[in-house]
């Protein structure tokens, strides 16, 4: 999963999280429960990530003199 973190720029534990959660699709193998990611399930992941913010871009216009910073 580092690997993924550092092309996400997030901690492994968010990662981990999105896995958890059903968000980012994985597998789990072997008898030391090792995670793996398809590249092709991490770029769909990327991709509808892309397009949720465009939504949420059109959705919520940015006001002059009020921007919002969140991380």
């Amino acid at each position: 999963m580092s690997d993924v973190a550092d092309l996400l720029s997030t901690s492994q534990s968010q990662v981990y999280h999105m896995v958890r959660s059903g968000d980012l699709p994985a597998i789990k193998i072997g008898g030391r429960g090792q995670w793996r990611i398809e590249r092709a399930k991490l770029e769909e992941y990327i991709e509808r990530k892309y397009a949720e913010t465009a939504e949420w871009v059109k959705d919520n216009p940015l006001v002059a003199g009020r921007e919002e910073f969140e991380d």
